[in-house]
């Protein structure tokens, strides 16, 4: 079976999502996937390949119109266009590339079992993902979890994590998470923040599961609420609290929550802006965010990191990064 169809067999949209979208990349006007594919098989064949071409097509598509420029090129050339990237690229162009040729939920799929799959768990990752999915897009990601490895999500997170950690990120993927209701319930608001209070900061220890329930099951205005109100009753804010409370990964994964909640982002642009900024930039966590929400909120992350960090992400882009990563990154992005 080739790498086409087990990648590309599925293309699933968004039903009943809640959450608005902000994307950079958005479907190209006058899409044609055979002109897209000869271009392509052409830049491919080219001696020492042109890579130029290939970002300028495979960045300025959708993943819906890419998956259809991988089947114009399967008829084409007779050969599967994932391999031919792979064998055509390297180096981390290879990874933006490749990254691009998989869904939304497959992307993150893939970089889940990565981060959970060889010697040690790449907690980072796995915080990242999971914290910051809506309920929607993890319901998805479990779903093509799989799909792609035959496995259970909730199995291989269990599996790989231990103690209140594991808790909080198999209570994320349980994906019980309450859909906004247009009733504000204040008499909940205050129940839920006077709960997160009394099992945290007004007792000595932390009573853990219940700020993961609380965290986990709730919808995300409702939570917005419930923090504006914890300030009443306790001295510090809600990350203050979470920094003062717990340790390690479990504080991370709070902090990572919380953040999410309040404006995802702002998260998502510090996240960028510590990467690049990070000695020998960490192109990793810089690949993972751009490939992943370019056709999510990439337009509003780009916003929030000029608002917040003095320069567009563009630029700094330029700074950071350099060759063919740099002008795929630049590309995903689209212009200030």
């Amino acid at each position: 079976m080739s790498m086409v169809s087990e990648f590309l067999g599925q293309l699933s949209f968004d039903i009943g999502s809640t959450e608005p979208k902000y994307p950079t990349v958005v479907p190209a006007p006058d899409f044609d996937p055979d002109r897209d594919a000869a271009r392509i098989e052409n830049a491919i064949k080219t001696k020492g390949v042109d890579e130029q071409t290939i970002i300028d097509v495979l960045t300025k598509r959708t993943y819906a119109q890419r998956r259809d420029i991988a089947f114009a090129y399967e008829r084409r050339a007779k050969k599967d266009m994932i391999s031919a990237l792979k064998g055509a690229l390297s180096g981390s162009l290879e990874t933006v590339i490749l990254g691009l040729m998989k869904s939304t939920a497959q992307f993150d799929a893939t970089e889940i079992r990565a981060s959970i799959k060889g010697l040690g768990t790449d907690e980072e990752t796995l915080i990242e993902i999971l914290c910051s999915r809506s309920n929607d897009e993890l319901v998805e990601i479990k779903k093509v979890y799989k799909e792609l490895f035959k496995k259970e999500l909730e199995k291989d997170v269990a599996g790989d994590t231990s103690g209140n950690f594991a808790k909080l990120l198999l209570a994320l993927v349980q994906t019980k998470r309450a859909d906004p209701s247009p009733i504000i319930d204040n008499e909940k608001i205050d129940e839920d923040a006077r709960a997160l209070y009394d099992a945290g900061v007004k007792i000595k220890g932390t009573d853990v599961p219940t700020w993961i329930s609380i965290m986990s099951e709730r919808s995300v205005p409702h939570l917005q609420k419930v923090f504006q109100r914890y300030k009443s009753y306790s001295p510090y804010d809600m990350q203050e609290s979470i920094i003062k409370e717990v340790k390690g990964d479990l504080q991370k994964s709070f902090l990572t929550l919380v953040q999410c909640f309040e404006n995802k982002q702002l998260y998502f642009a510090s996240k960028l802006n510590e990467a690049m900024k990070s000695k020998g930039a960490k192109e990793k966590a810089v690949t993972r965010i751009i490939v992943s929400r370019c056709e999510v909120d990439l337009k509003k992350i780009c916003s929030e990191y000029k608002a917040n960090f003095g320069q567009s992400l563009q630029k700094t882009i330029l700074e950071h990064t350099k060759g063919d990563y740099q002008k795929a990154l630049f590309s995903l992005c689209g212009p200030e």
